[in-house]
């Protein structure tokens, strides 16, 4: 099926070829941080992790946000999601190498992230995280991959396939949890309350990946035509203003904390947006709004980008020029591959449906 990749219209190509482009610069820039080490960032001992460590942080959560499609689709039979849980399971796919590069990224040098992996110890959360991210990269893709040859021939999932599905849940709440724990011991997070830290993590995650979700069904609709049904997109709506009401609702518990310490700019600005975002949700007329929808998920994508990470620097610290370079030329990557799983996806459904209606 990957051949219908290499087949599309001149914007298809433009598009490709913009990603190539990044990419290069992204490596041209990382070949000097490979060489000159994390120097060349705007990170000291002050400041360990930065940049790398957000984009890290949030698409983890992107990567886990495929289960709230196939958990209702596959146990619960929920029909809605039929055209959008491939898309979900390729969103998770790409989601988590960015994840694995942005890691490789943090550590300097390519030797690094191979000794955590040859030289495992159960103490090591990086290790564990390691582990999870690398097993939900192939089993989204085994997933995905299923699905969508299943649709293809027009028959029904493979039997071995739901065990792997089973399998996914516990996966994805260890990914996210080893995380939230790598994440929740950094020395400027002491202001958080440890114990709604982990959950926080976790809804923060579903309603950021719901969020994206139905900004990706929107995009699709827009430049190729397929259409994942207002249902499902009304589903996802849903669960995107739940798990942000929720995740806003843990903040609060911090509240007076936050705001009376150490106050950083872009917390106020997250927290913000987040909220007009989720005040918009959670308005039945607005949530349906083909207007108000997209820039209600595009706020609370952004507000929880700058809440799992940028906007909690205690410590000032600016990005690099080749620490940005390297951060859009792995953004660069991911897109590509999701570019091209989705152009197989939305090909091969095209196919089949235009066989439905002769």
């Amino acid at each position: 099926m990957l051949e219908k990749a290499l087949k599309g219209t001149r914007k298809y190509w433009t598009w490709i070829t913009f990603l190539f482009l990044v990419i290069i610069f992204g490596m041209s820039a990382y070949s000097q941080q490979r060489w000159f080490g994390l120097t060349v960032t705007g990170m000291d001992h002050n400041m360990s992790w930065g940049l790398y460590r957000a984009q890290f942080t949030f698409l983890v959560g992107i990567a886990a946000s495929a289960m709230i499609v196939v958990l209702p689709y596959s146990l619960h039979n929920f029909k809605a999601f039929g055209k959008i849980v491939i898309i979900s399971e390729f969103l998770a796919a790409s989601a988590t190498l960015m994840c694995l590069l942005f890691v490789l990224a943090d550590m300097g040098r390519p030797d690094r992230i191979l000794n955590v992996l040859l030289y495992p110890h159960v103490h090591s959360m990086m290790f564990w995280d390691l582990l999870a991210l690398n097993s939900n990269l192939f089993i989204s893709l085994i997933i995905g991959w299923g699905l969508l040859g299943a649709e293809r021939k027009e028959v029904l999932p493979p039997t071995w396939l739901k065990p792997v599905i089973y399998l996914s849940f516990p996966l994805v709440i260890g990914m996210l949890t080893v995380t939230a724990i790598l994440h929740g011991v950094l020395p400027y997070h002491n202001l958080w309350f440890p114990a709604a830290f982990i959950p926080r993590f976790l809804v923060s995650s579903f309603a950021s990946g719901a969020s994206l979700l139905i900004l990706l069904a929107l995009i699709l609709k827009k430049t190729t035509g397929f259409e994942v049904g207002s249902e499902a997109r009304e589903k996802l709506a849903v669960l995107a203003t739940y798990a942000g009401v929720t995740n806003f609702f843990l903040i609060g518990t911090d509240f007076f904390t936050v705001f009376y310490s150490n106050p950083v700019p872009l917390m106020r600005f997250s927290l913000m947006i987040g909220l007009g975002s989720v005040a918009v949700l959670l308005i039945p007329a607005l949530r349906t709004s083909s207007k108000w929808l997209p820039a209600a998920c595009a706020g609370l994508v952004i507000s929880i980008w700058l809440n799992n990470g940028v906007g909690y620097e205690m410590i000032e610290y600016s990005p690099t020029l080749l620490e940005r370079t390297i951060t859009l030329g792995i953004w660069a990557i991911g897109v590509l591959l999701l570019t091209i799983l989705l152009k197989v996806a939305v090909t091969v459904k095209g196919e089949i449906s235009h066989c439905v209606s002769k």
